[in-house]
């Protein structure tokens, strides 16, 4: 089996190898092919990758090219990470946002609406070649706004295609952690959108454990993702919420946190990255290989213990890391997501994901064609989304018709370049949802980026 990653210079890469190392035997992987259009940066994260599986002894085959054909002949599973625009693009779209008084966020709202006019068009013609080089190929989407991009490329007609993120698995993770359970034995029921999801139900042993845990503020507290909020949010759908759902429930909050921070999170990355890549670019990574990994996870440590900290005022972060013998992430985020989806595809026994896919009229009052984030059994016939455990909270009903109903509309203004269905897409959109303020951000993002439509 082969896996290819569109986008294979990004920072994610390196960590997803070593995600896979435990079981591309048991599934038959053999060869990984990383392609990416950034000639400088494609050699150091293939070298890096190369020297973690060599670390490893593993026999896994990591190749990196600029040759997109050549990296896609013979695929079987094609992962799907990029960020056009790069990360400037991040700082000047949080720039631009908080300019009329908006969350700068760059999945959701505006930041989220515009990283999608950038990567929807890129990744259309991405799949088209897919489609002509290895048709059979699965495709995993991990790049954001990862919902509202499997959303366009389902519309067009793309049925192998699975949306990725990682957000729910991370959770999982830590909330077994907390409850001394293997991540097997816990069960999690999910609902909603890519960022914009709740989790239901919480089963071990035969027994449901989210009334008890929803009552346990130490617990709340003790998981980053849900530490964020006021105790009394988890309880106004009796379900615990997405940690982005953070801001709609604390919108001001968030704005004024953002507003305050010394340093935006776009800045914070970029800064962040140009540092890493100034020091990787002084070394030789042949001879120094090992040095180079832990120059690169320092970085990598860096940014996920500063994630969402601004936001939320300071309330999410880890301690601060130092340089030495770091190891790379045991988590395997995206890496395991998708070798779970890939494991339930191959065997007979389904596995249990949490990935976007088509409604199939889960949630009656969406459409079948809507993409949606939703607990599936993934099985070698493809993926199913599981039952409820009980009836949606009207809260959450409307609030998921809303964002739907915005994603929409935005699929169909970027496919039409229609700068008019822009403005009706953020208007409807509940950190926008106002048609002068949609016209004055499309106008400023017009300015700065030239025509995007």
């Amino acid at each position: 089996m082969k896996i290819t990653v569109i986008g294979g210079a990004g920072v994610r890469t390196v960590t997803f190898i070593a995600g896979l190392l435990d079981r591309y035997q048991a599934l038959d992987i053999r060869e990984v092919s990383l392609y990416d259009i950034d000639a400088g940066k494609l050699p150091v994260i293939g070298e890096l990758c190369r020297h973690i599986v060599r670390k490893a002894g593993a026999s896994l085959r990591v190749s990196a090219t600029s040759d997109l054909r050549g990296a896609l002949a013979g695929a079987d599973y094609v992962a799907v990470t990029i960020r056009s625009g790069g990360d400037r693009s991040r700082v000047l779209d949080e720039e631009i946002a908080v300019r009329h008084g908006v969350i700068a966020q760059e999945t959701t709202g505006v930041g989220g609406f515009f990283m999608a006019v950038r990567t929807i068009p890129v990744l259309l013609e991405y799949c088209r070649i897919i489609r002509e080089v290895c048709p059979n190929a699965w495709i995993f989407n991990f790049s954001n706004p990862s919902g509202l991009v499997t959303q366009a490329l389902a519309d067009a007609g793309y049925r192998r295609i699975v949306g990725i993120c990682d957000a729910p698995s991370n959770v999982k993770s830590r909330m077994a952690a907390r409850l001394g359970l293997d991540e097997e034995a816990l069960h999690l029921k999910m609902f909603g959108l890519n960022h914009l999801s709740w989790i239901q139900s919480v089963q071990a042993g035969g027994k449901e454990l989210l009334p008890r845990l929803l009552s346990d503020d130490s617990f709340l507290d003790s998981i980053p993702e849900f530490s964020v909020f006021d105790h009394d949010v988890h309880r106004l759908t009796g379900c615990l919420p997405n940690e982005y759902l953070y801001y709609y429930y604390h919108r001001e909050r968030a704005l004024q946190n953002i507003l305050s921070a010394a340093v935006r999170r776009g800045e914070q990355i970029l800064q962040l990255n140009r540092q890493m890549w100034a020091e990787l670019d002084g070394m030789d990574l042949r001879r120094e290989p090992e040095e180079a990994l832990q120059t690169f996870l320092y970085y990598i440590h860096q940014r996920e213990n500063s994630y969402m900290s601004a936001e939320a005022g300071g309330k999410k972060g880890a301690a601060p890391v130092v340089r030495g013998a770091l190891p790379v992430p045991k988590n395997m985020g995206y890496a395991g997501v998708m070798l779970d989806c890939i494991q339930g595809l191959q065997s007979d026994a389904p596995r249990e994901v949490v990935v976007c896919v088509p409604n199939q009229g889960l949630l009656s009052f969406l459409l079948e064609r809507d993409i949606v984030e939703v607990s599936c059994r993934a099985d070698g016939t493809g993926f199913h989304p599981e039952e409820l455990s009980g009836p949606i909270p009207a809260h959450c009903v409307q609030l998921i018709s809303t964002i739907k109903a915005y994603e929409r509309k935005a699929v169909e203004a970027i496919c039409s370049r229609s700068e008019q269905l822009a403005v009706e897409a953020l208007t409807l959109h509940p950190l926008v949802f106002s048609y002068s303020l949609a016209k004055e951000l499309l106008r400023d993002y017009q300015d700065t980026w030239g025509s995007l439509f």
